[in-house]
């Protein structure tokens, strides 16, 4: 075994004798100076514009989003340095460590639903680990110079009194995966790979481990893929998107429901989108719901709850319709899905409609599909359904025309809340890093059923690979926040407008009816929703209506 990577009592690190890997050397190809230079110019930039994620969907402003994605390549200007550039490369490069350690902190203090994260002597969460190796990176890398000596433990003892052993040995394992992130970043794939060894080596007991060793587990397989192409080891395969194949996969089993009962944002974000679909379509006799991804239906269902209970009102809703977007792939599934919602429909004494619209590939989709009718209530449903074709922006652009051309009463949108489209491998990497510890510590929190528990970490898996080893068209997974919807949307004279008081308090009250739902966080963004986990934002949900 290495000197340096052996692992004693706990699994803890043994003060990373490895010294020649946490230098700064250059890449083989001797590029990595001037890659860091071009980077920490880039991230200086990023960090003193107030739109800097506007262009990360990378359309132009004149909706021409057919343009190529702007990937990250080798340096483009040689030219004078900024005072950012004298940074100690580490810091520059990983600065959105300490800006995300800041932004953390703000969601704790700012949550409506109050719920307490980090109470005192409790085990840390994984997200805190994370936050803990990335502060400590960001520490250690503020005292870097060319002649800098790691002593053997390059923190001081103040640290170890703060966690246990085995948080002290988590954070050192994170450590060694930002590391090595970073030599990728500069393109030192031979250093890189040795301080990935060790994830090799202990791969099957960090496969099994704890949360923290599950997330540095995934991640380290998505850099060792990454280092795979970039040195051709791997040749380049098919578009296909892997996250979305499992997903739909899932969406027609039990295991998908059982996800859906016990994580509680899911049935927050529900219960606040049919609250505001029930308000705006109040009076109306036919309601049409447009359905991007209708998997197993389960937003149908209350949403029909709902509009029964409305039947008691002085208008009563004569007829209900379904358009079921998907493509021909999936018809077993959506057609079954129709079935159970009929039957459910027929139970409450609903006039019931169910259409699939079925399409080879949403590049097909046309507005003669949907067989709208002028007096029909039209209501747009989009569960995590637009970030599947930010790396397809011309599908992208066709559908928000016909939905532009169509004029919903509302439009609801569910979307993942996180960064997953800079240009900066570094900025991605870390971003990802954080939601999906968030992610599976959530998982590991709320479901027991360990079958569920594998499916799901399969597909959150297969988002971290495409996110982390992939470029290109290949990169599927392109999550971008709600700041970024907000001007897309504005192309298309969307206005958000926002939930009411009798939503956000539903809201607030789904998520403590849960045992554990004082971690899931409720956060107003602008009129938009936010629900988090532990203050980490997760997922955003927002109403529209076009001018």
């Amino acid at each position: 075994m290495i000197q340096g990577f052996s692992r004693q009592g706990n699994h803890n690190l043994s003060g990373m004798e490895l010294l020649e890997e946490i230098h700064p050397l250059p890449s083989e190809s001797g590029k990595g100076a001037n890659l860091f230079q071009d980077l920490n110019q880039k991230l200086q930039q990023e960090f003193n514009m107030e739109n800097m994620m506007l262009e990360e969907i990378n359309f132009g402003p004149y909706l021409q989003p057919t343009q190529p994605f702007q990937e990250t390549t080798g340096p483009k200007n040689q030219g004078a340095l900024t005072s950012s550039m004298h940074m100690p490369p580490s810091l520059a490069s990983l600065e959105l460590l300490r800006s995300y350690g800041s932004r953390f902190k703000m969601q704790n203090t700012s949550n409506l639903s109050k719920g307490k994260t980090c109470l005192a002597h409790q085990k840390m969460s994984t997200v805190e680990i994370v936050r803990e190796a990335g502060a400590r990176y960001v520490q250690y890398s503020s005292h870097w110079n060319d002649n800098f000596c790691i002593p053997m433990h390059p923190y001081g003892l103040k640290y170890l009194g703060n966690l246990s052993e085995e948080e002290n040995g988590d954070v050192e394992l994170v450590q060694f995966l930002l590391a090595a992130a970073e030599r990728v970043s500069c393109q030192q794939f031979e250093r890189a790979s040795r301080l990935l060894l060790h994830y090799q080596w202990n791969s099957s007991s960090y496969a099994s481990g704890n949360t923290v060793q599950r997330v540095v587990f995934h991640f380290a397989e998505a850099l060792k893929e990454r280092i795979d192409r970039e040195t051709g080891r791997i040749t380049k395969g098919s578009e296909k998107n892997e996250e979305m194949e499992l997903l739909q996969k899932m969406g027609g089993t039990n295991k998908s429901l059982l996800c859906h009962q016990k994580i509680p944002f899911n049935q927050v974000m529900q219960f606040t989108g049919v609250q505001a679909m029930v308000e705006h379509v109040a009076g109306e006799t036919k309601i049409h719901l447009i359905d991007l991804d209708i998997k197993c239906g389960v937003q149908c269902i209350a949403l029909m709850q709902a509009l029964a209970e409305c039947q008691n009102s002085m208008v009563k809703v004569k007829f209900f319709k379904i358009s079921a977007i998907g493509l021909k792939a999936c018809k077993t599934k959506i057609e079954d899905t129709g079935k159970r919602l009929a039957n459910f429909a027929e139970s409450l004494n609903l006039t019931f409609s169910y259409k699939p619209v079925l399409v080879t590939d949403m590049a097909e989709f046309k507005e003669d599909h949907l067989e709208v009718e002028e007096d029909e209530a039209v209501v747009i449903y989009s569960p995590y359904f637009l970030r599947t074709m930010i790396s397809r922006p011309d599908c992208l652009e066709n559908l928000m025309r016909i939905i532009s051309n169509i004029k919903p009463s509302i439009m609801i949108v569910l979307e993942v809340e996180a960064n997953h489209n800079s240009p900066s491998f570094v900025n991605r990497f870390i971003e990802a890093m954080f939601f999906y510890s968030a992610f599976l510590d959530c998982l590991y929190t709320c479901i027991e059923d360990d079958e569920c528990r594998v499916i799901t970490e399969a597909i959150l898996s297969a988002g971290i690979r495409n996110i982390v080893a992939m470029e290109g068209r290949e990169r599927t997974v392109r999550n971008v926040k709600i700041d970024v919807w907000r001007r897309f949307f504005a192309r298309y004279r969307m206005v958000e407008i926002g939930f009411s008081e009798s939503s956000m308090y539903q809201a607030d009250l789904v998520a403590r009816e849960f045992a554990i739902g004082k971690f899931c966080t409720v956060d107003k963004n602008g009129r938009s929703m936010i629900v988090g986990w532990k203050g980490t934002p997760m997922h955003s949900i927002s109403a529209w209506r076009f001018l």
